[in-house]
């Protein structure tokens, strides 16, 4: 299973070093969620990134007892609350397996030690950083320039999951209705 993550990292930033990819993987964990188990709560502090290997899961708050998806992953995805994970403070956001799920995930202080030694492995982790903040611009770009049903097409070449996904999950992340979202997938 580390081998998967590993193939997805050289993508990224190959790791030359044996002893690079040695010390990361002392400090990686394979771990199973369950379909709607709770990986992290809300109202609590970031202390693991996690790598979706398999299944998808989701960030999400609540705003006026609403239930609002922020973020969903899928394979070879990170999912962190990076607010928390950098700052150290709490969070209202909480992560959430929305299907059977396995995850490689990385204790946040082990992987920041590991860092101070490795030069190698500050530079793989500070490119995923770049590029989920380049994937979190998109996502705020394409609130404000896409509709509704460009998000949903763009959401549908993401994963081949979506129908293991609920209905009122997707139109929350989109910002529409359950029956606006129901109009766009009937002119599908």
């Amino acid at each position: 299973m580390l081998s998967t993550i590993f193939t997805y990292f050289d993508k990224i930033y190959l790791l030359k070093n044996p002893e690079s990819r040695s010390l990361l993987s002392n400090i990686m964990q394979i771990r199973n969620y369950r379909k709607n188990q709770v990986i992290q709560q809300p109202n609590s502090r970031c202390k693991t990134l996690y790598f979706v290997t398999k299944g998808v899961a989701r960030i999400y708050y609540f705003k006026d007892a609403k239930d609002i998806t922020e973020h969903f992953a899928f394979d070879a995805n990170i999912i962190i609350r990076a607010e928390s994970l950098f700052t150290k403070r709490t969070t209202p956001k909480a992560i959430q397996a929305l299907t059977d799920l396995t995850v490689v995930a990385i204790p946040a202080q082990e992987l920041f030690c590991l860092f101070e030694t490795n030069l190698e492995v500050e530079r793989l982790f500070n490119k995923i950083f770049i590029q989920a903040y380049i994937q979190t611009t998109k996502r705020v770009e394409s609130l404000q320039f896409q509709s509704a049903t460009e998000r949903y097409y763009e959401l549908l070449t993401q994963t081949n999951l979506i129908n293991q996904i609920p209905l009122k999950h997707i139109a929350s992340y989109l910002g529409i209705t359950q029956v606006s979202l129901s109009r766009i997938r009937a002119s599908i």
